[in-house]
């Protein structure tokens, strides 16, 4: 089953709680993933931030809400509980506690009242079923996205000359060809055999990539790659990279995958993320320093 978004959470967690003793989110994670049944996939998956498991920030979540409303108490570092409050209302057997149940509590309307001023936005707890991370993650993929498909399009608009040299800073952005001056000698210099440029594989230059750039629009087919694999061999090269703006067929794919050769296929989106990743065309606008408890900073001596 899919993982239970953080509201639905809360009741389960309560009723984790209901035996009044001390525990952490670990163990909460893992007797709540076992109720629900989750897969392995399911219990490792994370957050497109790749910083935390959506597990265990949507218990989080559902703690902090709780915690909000009187329903859970912490009591030290790292553990929490049920508190008299919460006794009481698992004592009279809710089908659900959610955000909107949870407005019954003056501490938790005061709580959310101070969120949504601080946010400049209407009463949106009790609707959502996103907590705050997962938001703000699919804020930041929606313009991911939107900035992609637009740095393609400036890709595919640019002269062939230029998407080479792009190629090529992008690769020593990566960690390849030592420096740029270097890299950028070696565009055009490798003959018309159906190579437009070689590259240092590393600083020392212990190995060299070959590089095949087509600013397409059409898919790439496996007779290209099957050229490209050729030049290789006449060049007695085992590594290459083809990069196009377009895509490869299931036969491209297929054909690179089983040949002695190692030929890395880069298409456009991926050729958009990459150049996303390692910040070549584009510039960063606002950066947003998002911050946690420094637990360890209230452990007193």
């Amino acid at each position: 089953m899919p993982i239970p978004d953080y509201q639905t959470l809360m009741l389960p967690l309560l009723k984790y709680l209901a035996d009044e003793k001390e525990h952490v989110i670990a163990d909460a994670i893992e007797s709540l993933s076992n109720e629900f049944g989750l897969s392995s996939a399911e219990r490792q998956l994370l957050l497109p931030s790749g910083k935390q498991t959506v597990m265990r920030n949507r218990i989080g979540w559902a703690r902090t809400y709780m915690k909000q409303a009187g329903l859970i108490e912490y009591v030290r570092r790292g553990c929490f509980r049920i508190s008299e409050r919460g006794k009481l209302e698992l004592s009279k057997k809710p089908e659900r506690i959610d955000v909107h149940y949870l407005e019954r509590f003056p501490k938790f309307v005061e709580f959310r009242d101070r969120r949504n001023k601080d946010a400049k936005e209407p009463e949106t707890l009790s609707t959502t079923v996103d907590t705050p991370e997962e938001a703000l993650d699919a804020a930041y993929q929606r313009l991911r996205t939107d900035l992609e498909t637009e740095l393609l399009q400036q890709v595919k608009s640019a002269s062939p000359v230029f998407f080479e040299r792009l190629v090529v800073e992008l690769l020593v952005k990566m960690g390849y060809g030592g420096n740029l001056q270097d890299a950028g000698q070696a565009v055009g210099q490798a003959g018309d055999g159906g190579v437009d440029g070689i590259i240092k594989e590393d600083r020392l230059g212990l190995d060299t990539i070959y590089i095949q750039a087509k600013r397409w629009d059409s898919t790439v087919g496996r007779p290209e790659i099957q050229k490209f694999a050729g030049v290789l061999q006449g060049h007695r090269a085992r590594k290459g990279v083809f990069i196009t703006t377009s895509g490869f067929s299931k036969e491209a794919e297929d054909f690179a995958d089983r040949i002695e050769s190692k030929i890395v296929l880069i298409d456009g989106l991926t050729l958009a993320r990459l150049m996303v990743d390692n910040s070549v065309g584009v510039s960063s606008v606002q950066l947003y320093d998002v911050k946690k408890i420094d637990l360890d900073y209230f452990v007193e001596e």
